[in-house]
């Protein structure tokens, strides 16, 4: 059975970011081998009540991991890092709103996150009978990169997250990774593959406010996320095009094996 392993050689030119992607995959991909949650439910989410669904896309505190009413490509996003549904390809199933699922799965406190979404992958291939492989794909996408000035992070600190309401888009973040903020202005802004090439590593305190592209004319005027971006952290966005590792599902079961 073949799963998410190191990718293949391919005869394409690779560029540095796509040869850091492959070593980074290649590592966790171990690491996430050697280590598995203590206990662990994966469960058919039930079926819709009401018009509105609460989404918990994954989130992880104090030894236990959380992802609630999500479809499998969500939780493939949290596990690897993804930024965008780009970065996996497979039956349409795994992403479609109807086909969701519950996970909670504990582990010891001191567990880092990054630990547990590597124990996430894992946990995916045994209770889904995932067979995968990787391969590069060609795709326009953002990278975030330092700025001309350095970057402008403050260290991590205590409290909790935030995010609006406010009249401009906002979060507010006390220990957040590169990564983590690639994958935050994807989500709420971008809504497209975001790439963290900053090479910069640990967790800062990052509060960044912006408006948005889709803000109505009325709305409360506000940099854009690029200019935010840039001026409030000193990093920057720049549009690419160029192979993207995705991560390519073979084969996954539709009902996850019991618990």
């Amino acid at each position: 059975m073949r799963t998410a392993g190191a990718p293949r050689l391919t005869k394409v030119a690779i560029s540095t970011n796509q040869l850091v992607m492959k070593t980074w995959v290649f590592l966790i991909t171990l690491a996430a081998q050697a280590q598995t949650f203590e206990v662990a439910s994966v469960k058919v989410a039930p079926p819709l009540t009401g018009d509105r669904i609460m989404i918990n896309l994954g989130s992880y505190a104090h030894g236990t991991l959380t992802l609630t009413n999500t479809t499998l490509a969500d939780c493939l996003r949290f596990a690897y890092g993804f930024t965008s549904d780009s970065q996996i390809a497979g039956q349409d199933w795994m992403k479609s709103k109807e086909v969701r699922f519950d996970i909670i799965a504990k582990t010891l406190p001191e567990t880092t996150r990054e630990q547990a979404a590597q124990m996430l992958q894992g946990l995916l291939n045994e209770r889904f009978k995932i067979q995968s492989h990787w391969e590069p794909r060609e795709m326009a996408y953002y990278a975030l990169t330092v700025g001309k000035g350095g970057p402008k992070l403050k260290p991590e600190a205590d409290g909790d997250p935030q995010f609006g309401p406010r009249a401009l888009s906002y979060f507010s973040q006390p220990r957040l990774s590169m990564l983590m903020l690639a994958t935050l202005i994807s989500r709420f802004e971008l809504h497209s593959v975001v790439i963290d090439e900053t090479g910069i590593a640990g967790r800062y305190n990052i509060t960044l406010e912006w408006s948005p592209a889709n803000a109505p004319p009325d709305a409360a005027a506000g940099p854009s996320i690029f200019t935010a971006v840039k001026e409030q952290l000193g990093l920057q966005l720049e549009a690419k095009k160029g192979p993207v590792q995705v991560l390519v599902i073979d084969h996954a079961e539709k009902i996850p094996v019991d618990n």
